[in-house]
């Protein structure tokens, strides 16, 4: 299947439901479950034979949900997060709730100012509108560097990243070597749905960013967030004056 084409019922899924507010049937509860299950074993396979792991939360729901079964089970693999300066009030919010809910103090990993300043004094503060080029150069300086530093020494780095989400990620597989940071990386959440993802944070009363309250499916930095309309990708909020075929900030390269 060519990069940017999907299934008809991959792209349904990909359609924004706002899950938020999902019926608990049967049939969801049970394939919940029965993902839940997998992904405890993955998650304790990973902290016995790949240490030490790490967990890159960008705190979406995804993550959150990450984090729930991370923590409840007491696994011995660490939990980051990426502050790039530019995030929405309500992740900051919510990286408090973590602390508060869990006990947790998510270790934050910062842009270094000798690659942000140069950057924003040669392109200006906004220059990523203008270029994917200098999109990604943002990106690289607040983002990717930043996850470089916090994969250093790690034998595996964990994702909430799931296959359905966007046109960049058909095929995600569940395990894969990361050539470029040199060590495993996992997506536990590879083969969930979007309803599965609330039905376990309804579940479970996980916190979770009040952005996806108001029509936020995906987040990332402010600036390059928006909300969507019902029946728009799940992904189309995110760099939204892009083609879909370049939405991805490069802490994920996909394997050719």
């Amino acid at each position: 299947m060519k990069a940017g084409h999907c299934s008809a019922a991959a792209l349904r899924e990909r359609q924004t439901t706002m899950s938020i507010n999902i019926q608990l049937t049967e049939g969801l509860i049970a394939s919940t479950a029965e993902k839940t299950e997998a992904a405890n074993k993955l998650l304790a396979d990973i902290a016995r034979n790949f240490s030490p792991a790490t967990f890159a939360n960008s705190l979406g729901a995804e993550d959150m949900v990450l984090t729930d079964l991370i923590v409840n089970a007491k696994l011995n693999i660490e939990i980051f997060s990426l502050d790039t300066g530019r995030l929405p009030l309500e992740t900051y919010d919510l990286m408090a709730q973590v602390k508060s809910h869990y006990g947790l103090k998510l270790k934050i990993f910062t842009p270094r100012h000798k690659l942000l300043e140069p950057y924003v004094r040669e392109n200006g503060i906004n220059a990523f509108y203008e270029s994917v080029e200098l999109r990604k150069a943002c990106c690289h300086a607040r983002k990717v560097e930043p996850l470089q530093r916090a994969l250093e020494s790690k034998k595996a780095w964990i994702t909430g990243m799931r296959a359905q989400q966007s046109a960049t990620r058909d095929g995600l597989p569940v395990r894969s070597y990361d050539e470029g940071n040199g060590l495993e990386k996992f997506n536990p959440l590879a083969d969930w749905s979007e309803k599965e993802v609330w039905a376990y944070i309804k579940q479970h009363a996980v916190p979770y960013n009040a952005l996806h309250d108001k029509f936020y499916p995906s987040i990332g930095c402010a600036p390059c967030t928006r909300s969507v309309t019902p029946g728009e990708d799940v992904r189309s909020g995110r760099w939204w004056w892009e083609n879909p075929e370049s939405k991805e900030c490069g802490l994920h390269v996909k394997a050719k």
